[in-house]
């Protein structure tokens, strides 16, 4: 205990220097970002489809770029959160994302449908996983890892609260005034919990030791650590983000109905929580490089398995629980990635920029993913190929290792 009293000490990270209600403010304001402005739209897109008449492509391309936006806002938003703290830009993230509710709830036609959700992109920016991820491992410094694993168990349970929800108050309103119930709740919740539990004193950017002469000349983001990790992480999140959009046809073509696909699409998301809550044991019993190949490849063997497996159907469920679990550790992993190799002294920056990519994979996924599909000849050949892209990625993540880490 001295020991780790001391740690923290020396890098800025000590208790006193943590506001107490943070941690549990981040877990309410990620549940309730995540459940309204992501998790309701999949629920509320036949309504709106049915109601307007907008395909629910062109919708769901609104949705798509939303995500978009999102990566490449991150990228500034990431700069102002090492300089200043969270406070501020999750405060106004928040105040953003409920006026993008708002919007996309009075959109009288698709152009403002789409204008609402790229501001809705923005939104997540600076209040989703990334600005929360930066903040408590500025926050909790050697503590990190117990903090955001706290933060995505929590965050898991975005979709089990405000699907249904949603989908509740879908059957007695339109999907405007579901909405619009929605922008109130996400405001009562997430503005005074980001203006009032992050009020704590950011600090300082820690020193790290100088890296070698052979690096002084290339910035971290574009040496070939950093280049190799931000692939790996792009091609293992597209393959895992095509697996999550294809799970439910692939099951069902082996003969699942579709309430059992369903229940197992469900199941692996409990299979993520059960993962991230390993996520901790397996970083004190790995190196960050072999612990990085090992997990994108274990997400590349579950998905060899899910192509090759023909049934029975009681395999096939416990197969998409076993790829959740691996989902679940690798969203810990990216959270961790940057300051396991660099530091803290550029970590929002620098993972905006890692997270960039790998958002741009996950909004091409589902498109991408249907047109793999249906020219290979069906789900169990998509899912092939996406397990020989987790297996790129896991030869490319060995040479993520950093020649200096702090």
């Amino acid at each position: 205990m001295a020991d780790l009293h001391t740690s923290e000490a020396a890098t800025g990270t000590g208790n006193r220097s943590r506001p107490r209600a943070a941690l549990l403010a981040l877990c309410a304001t990620q549940i309730t970002g995540w459940g309204i402005v992501y998790y309701a739209f999949p629920v509320l897109l036949p309504h709106i489809t049915a109601d307007t008449g907008w395909s629910a492509a062109t919708c769901s391309g609104a949705f798509s770029a939303a995500l978009l936006v999102s990566a490449i806002a991150g990228i500034p938003v990431g700069r102002i959160l090492d300089r200043r703290g969270p406070r501020a830009v999750m405060t106004a993230g928040s105040v953003l994302a409920t006026a993008s509710v708002l919007a996309i709830a009075a959109a009288p036609n698709l152009a403002v449908f789409t204008a609402a959700w790229l501001l809705a992109g923005v939104a997540m920016a600076a209040s989703f996983y990334q600005p929360a991820f930066a903040a408590l491992t500025r926050w909790w410094g050697p503590d990190r890892i117990k903090a955001l694993t706290i933060l995505t168990l929590a965050g898991g349970l975005a979709s089990t609260v405000f699907a249904p929800t949603t989908a509740a108050l879908a059957e007695h309103l339109s999907w405007r005034g579901t909405y619009t119930v929605l922008a109130v709740v996400l405001a009562l919740v997430t503005i005074p919990a980001h203006a009032l539990a992050l009020r704590a004193p950011w600090p300082p950017t820690p020193h790290t030791s100088a890296p070698p002469r052979s690096e002084r000349r290339v910035s971290v983001a574009r040496s070939r650590p950093f280049l190799f990790l931000a692939v790996a992480l792009t091609l293992s999140g597209f393959a895992v983000y095509g697996v999550v959009i294809g799970l439910v046809p692939l099951l069902t073509s082996r003969g699942a109905s579709a309430s059992t696909a369903a229940w197992a699409l469900g199941l692996g998301g409990a299979g993520q929580t059960m993962g991230r809550a390993l996520y901790a044991t397996l970083s004190h019993r790995t190196g960050v490089t072999i612990r990085t190949a090992t997990l994108i490849l274990a997400g590349a063997t579950t998905t060899a398995a899910l192509a090759l497996a023909p049934g029975p159907i009681p395999l096939l469920v416990l197969l998409s629980v076993v790829a959740g679990m691996v989902r679940g550790n690798l969203t810990l992993l990216e959270a961790t990635a940057v300051i396991d190799r660099w530091g803290t002294g550029q970590y929002a920056r620098l993972s905006a920029l890692l997270a960039a990519p790998v958002t741009t994979a996950d909004a091409l996924a589902p498109f991408a993913g249907a047109g793999l599909a249906a020219s290979l000849g069906g789900y169990p050949h998509l899912f092939t190929v996406l397990a020989a892209l987790s297996a790129l990625a896991a030869l490319l993540a060995l040479g993520t290792r950093a020649a200096a880490t702090p």
